[in-house]
């Protein structure tokens, strides 16, 4: 190593091996007959603080899956994670009780697991045992959150945990997912502040400029039947943008959604908008997501944009949900089918609505000190034949091929799990997900979904 940081690679690199080590990980082994071993190697990564100091070296030992062979070698890939939007909706929860929030590292969380097949591996470099050269490894296969109105829950809870398995103690939460998280006398706050810098800077090369809207509704953005212009970093940029879409910035989730359709082709038109979208997020990167004890029930929004652009006949569906004066979920999507109407494409999108509401209001019901006082889930329309639509029992010959849609809809309203109301579309929080808005429209929004500018 030649790392300046070496002493503290090599006490990273211990680590893990005790780590594996105790956790019993694998077992030195003859390799069996018409068996191959994979390799492995070191996966070295700084973990640092929103203010850039270095919190942890972390070292990793994988092995090299991508040599495996599915269906031979492994048969799933998948481990369980929480979704954002879980973690929202416990800091609005925190924000509504008056809960303390601390954090949690696992000490390689992956080893604590259970792997069904046997995988072979050969020794870490500088780790090979001797009189065991020539065998090799069989495997037997990290932020945690607690919240508590009292502190001397947390304290055993932590004391439980360490007892069980190897932890980092982190304190009262400070950053999560690379989100500053910050409480003060409304609530938690939550903001992408300083990752936002760090992806303007760069992309600083396109000349960026502050705006005051995400997305300029002059520019027609269309498939590009040319030549790519930067392919690879395009992809870059839009992953980055859809980081901070889908953590905090729920204003930006439309135009990022709309920007990721021409991935495989950009063109110079699209990295104008692209650059827009930097300029918006430029002069807005001190907006947090702020929640607060009012109100504390769940509240949807939902909108549809029929047919917006030439060439394009599928409609976007908007959602977004509330709770503690803050977005929890939203989302921006193309529909599938084709609807023949504004009213069908506002149907469909009440329906994927539901399904949101439905997962949400279900999820409520798992958090111990919400189980009892989930109430039905109001959701908003600024469609008044949508909204007679939901509640009729009847069809017409213009709307049967959404029959199942409207199905799901009448047994969500029937068992209580939603309900649903008219709002005027100056009252839409949903508006921002399907279409362009004006500086002022964009300013009301975004202030509606709890995004403040905190002193």
């Amino acid at each position: 190593m030649a790392s300046r940081d070496v002493a503290f690679w090599k006490e990273a690199i211990n680590d893990e091996m005790d780590s594996i080590m105790s956790n019993q990980t694998w077992e030195l082994v003859d390799l069996p007959p018409g068996s191959k071993p994979i390799g492995c190697k070191w996966v070295f990564r700084r973990k640092y603080h929103t203010d850039d100091m270095i919190q942890t070296f972390k070292a990793r030992l994988v092995a090299k899956g991508f040599k495996q062979r599915e269906g031979i070698d492994y048969f799933d890939t998948y481990a369980p994670v929480a979704r954002t939007t879980l973690i929202r909706i416990l800091f609005a929860l925190a924000s509504i009780h008056n809960l303390f929030v601390h954090q949690m590292d696992v000490k390689t969380t992956f080893l604590n697991g259970d792997l069904n097949e046997e995988v072979y591996m050969e020794q870490p470099e500088g780790f090979v045992l001797l009189g065991n050269e020539n065998k090799v490894l069989c495997l037997y296969v990290d932020d945690m959150l607690i919240l508590s109105d009292d502190m001397r829950g947390i304290i055993e809870t932590k004391k439980f945990l360490s007892s069980t398995f190897k932890m980092k103690d982190l304190g009262e939460v400070d950053t999560i997912l690379g989100i500053k998280v910050k409480r003060n006398s409304g609530g938690y706050a939550l903001n992408q502040t300083h990752y936002i810098e760090k992806v303007v800077s760069k992309f600083s090369h396109l000349k960026i400029k502050d705006a005051n809207t995400p997305f300029d509704s002059s520019i027609k953005l269309e498939k590009n039947d040319g030549r790519s212009v930067a392919q690879l970093e395009y992809a870059s940029a839009i992953g980055s943008l859809m980081y901070v879409a889908q953590c905090t910035r729920a204003d930006i989730s439309f135009v990022v959604s709309k920007l990721s359709r021409f991935t495989s082709n950009p063109s110079v038109e699209h990295w104008k908008a692209i650059g827009r979208v930097l300029g918006y997020l430029k002069n807005t990167k001190e907006l947090s997501l702020q929640y607060s004890k009012f109100p504390a029930i769940i509240e949807g929004y939902l909108d549809a944009s029929w047919i917006s652009s030439v060439g394009d006949n599928l409609s976007t569906t908007g959602w977004v949900f509330t709770l503690g004066g803050g977005v929890v979920s939203w989302g921006s999507k193309k529909q599938t089918c084709i609807s023949h109407s504004t009213m069908e494409a506002e149907f469909i999108a009440l329906a994927a609505t539901g399904k949101e509401a439905e997962w949400l209001r279900d999820l409520m019901m798992d958090i111990p000190f919400t189980a009892n006082n989930v109430s039905t889930v109001s959701i908003h329309c600024d469609s008044q034949a949508t909204l007679a639509h939901a509640y009729s029992g009847v069809y017409n010959g213009k709307s049967r091929h959404i029959s199942i849609r409207h199905e799901y809809v009448r047994q969500l309203i029937q068992n209580g799990i939603i309900s649903i109301s008219f709002v005027r579309s100056s009252g839409n929080l949903a508006d921002p997900f399907t279409k362009p808005l004006t500086r002022d429209l964009v300013r009301i929004t975004s202030r509606g979904m709890g995004l403040k500018l905190l002193k």
